[in-house]
């Protein structure tokens, strides 16, 4: 096992091992960790993976590289593009949601995987701090497959006992039903990926539960960056380290100007 990988690299390994052949990755913008990870993921193992970057949808497991862009955009996008709309995604023409990833982030995440694009503070005319905005995030998160959290930071002010505004639904106020009780047709997230540590949700109650712990993280770092009370279980283990083959395709043909080693 390598020991010179970068922990943004460890966590984009980690998300493209989870992915599958065939489905259809969303991926939104300013996402450096799992616009890598796709990319990983579309070269090793899944050819048949379609990735979506904003209005572009393609399939380039043929290339020889799928470098990243600079600002999660451009033009080299559009040019390897099966299909391409300056319009906005059409969510109605979605034939198959099941199928569908998406990987969203956040300002604030609850201990029931809601999180908060929106702002901070409790006026919203005011607010203390204004995020990036919702966009897309509340009709893909309400009916993809699962999601991913993907997180750069991981303190007590994003992870919070109560978000200020919810722009994605994860598992509301805990409970296996409670997306079905809301009517809320897709799978939730899966996991909420940081730079210490990967979570996932308790079957029964879908709270927030430590999964592994990235290598050099103690528990007790994860307890006192968490501002809420993380399920944890009896024994865990250390996040699985990058293969050189892993860091060797995703340092060569993905990621070539190092974006996540710096």
């Amino acid at each position: 096992m390598p020991n010179d990988y970068s922990i943004p690299e460890l966590m984009a390994v980690f998300l493209a091992r989870d992915l599958c052949d065939g489905e259809v990755l969303r991926v939104g913008v300013a996402t450096p960790v799992a616009e890598a990870a796709v990319r990983l993921a579309h070269l090793t193992h899944g050819p048949n993976m379609e990735l979506v970057f904003l209005g572009a949808r393609m399939n380039v497991a043929h290339l020889e590289t799928i470098p990243m862009p600079a600002f999660g955009w451009d033009s080299r996008v559009v040019r390897w593009a099966e299909s391409y709309s300056d319009t906005g995604h059409r969510f109605d023409r979605v034939k198959d949601w099941s199928n569908n990833v998406f990987f969203i982030g956040g300002i604030q995440v609850d201990a029931h995987g809601n999180t908060n694009l929106i702002g901070v503070g409790p006026d919203y005319r005011r607010l203390k701090f204004r995020g990036p905005g919702s966009v897309g995030t509340p009709t893909l998160s309400t009916h993809v497959g699962r999601y991913y959290i993907v997180l750069n930071n991981h303190n007590p002010r994003l992870f919070v006992n109560k978000c200020d505004y919810i722009s994605a639904y994860g598992w509301g106020s805990g409970g296996a039903d409670a997306r079905r009780r809301m009517g809320i047709p897709g799978g939730g997230p899966k996991y909420c990926i940081t730079p210490l540590c990967i979570m996932d949700f308790a079957e029964e109650s879908k709270r927030m539960r430590l999964k592994s712990l990235h290598p050099g993280i103690s528990l007790e770092t994860v307890v006192q960056a968490t501002g809420f009370e993380l399920v944890i279980p009896d024994s865990v283990p250390i996040t699985d380290l990058p293969t050189s083959q892993e860091l060797t395709v995703l340092r060569t043909r993905v990621d070539l100007d190092g974006r996540l080693r710096h």
